[in-house]
């Protein structure tokens, strides 16, 4: 009780002060994982899908999925088109191999693999920054991390908690500053969407972290990275604006498996 008591407190203090840099780290409880759900290997598409919304429901870059359905631009879908959220299995034929010794053809049992041609080449997500320029160095490309090594707060200013998409608890966070106050990345990642094709979101950059974790900056007025561009923690991603809304804010997901989570079980408590 204590705990949640103070944590409120922390929230409140925090909500009714002007624009500020975070305050140092209090807890950072980066390593929490919702209950375990199944995840999706397909998806039947509704009226008024587009490839661009599924893909950010169920935690997927569109690209991927284009890909694992043979979609090509403007990415077209149907109502009841069952679209392969997972990259697609193919059999491997090995060729007949003859023995020397013998003269004799045997033939190789098929074996099933996995294409990695584009497989993932992410980041270790261990970042420092050049003391002498200041400057936050990139990420190293090695792969996927199976966990967030840490979120920091993607923005300054006074923080509001909201809800997403009608969900009775806390699955986001809006946070009020100035136009153009700075936006950064709240974990190295990958992005995988920078535009505003996702209805009520605006300019929406949304980064991919693990295979089950994405985060979401949304109503920016300039977005500063491309998609498929790698990102440290801290490094600015966009400047803060109100496309899409009616006040300047930036809203912030956390997202699990497509997911919204509560983002306070994730960021920094501030003091």
């Amino acid at each position: 009780m204590r705990v949640v008591i103070s944590l409120i407190a922390s929230i409140t203090l925090v909500s009714c002060a002007g624009p500020e840099r975070p305050a140092p780290v209090v807890v950072l409880n980066s390593q929490h994982y919702p209950e375990a759900e199944e995840k999706l290997t397909n998806y039947t598409v509704k009226a008024g899908d587009t490839l661009y919304a599924i893909a950010w429901y169920t935690g997927n870059d569109y690209r991927d999925i284009a890909k694992w359905n043979s979609l090509s631009e403007p990415y077209n879908i149907y109502p009841g088109q069952t679209l392969n959220l997972q990259q697609p299995r193919r059999v491997s034929k090995k060729s007949h191999t003859v023995n020397n010794v013998t003269g004799q053809t045997s033939k190789q049992n098929p074996k099933m693999s996995i294409d990695q041609k584009d497989s993932q080449a992410y980041c270790d997500c261990k970042s420092d920054v050049n003391n002498t320029k200041g400057v936050v160095s990139k990420p190293k490309i090695n792969g996927f991390p199976q966990r967030v090594e840490r979120w920091i707060w993607p923005a300054q200013g006074r923080i509001e908690l909201s809800n997403s998409n009608g969900q009775t608890t806390q699955t986001g966070v809006d946070i009020y500053s100035n136009q153009g106050s700075e936006v950064v990345a709240a974990a190295s990642g990958k992005v995988v969407y920078a535009g505003n094709a996702l209805r009520g979101y605006g300019n929406l950059i949304i980064i991919k972290h693990t295979e089950s974790f994405l985060s979401a900056y949304a109503h920016n007025d300039r977005i500063l990275v491309s998609e498929r561009e790698w990102v440290s923690a801290g490094q600015e991603i966009a400047k803060m604006g109100d496309t899409g809304t009616t006040k300047v804010k930036l809203h912030f997901e956390i997202r699990y498996r497509g997911k919204a989570v509560e983002p306070m079980k994730y960021l920094p408590i501030k003091q």
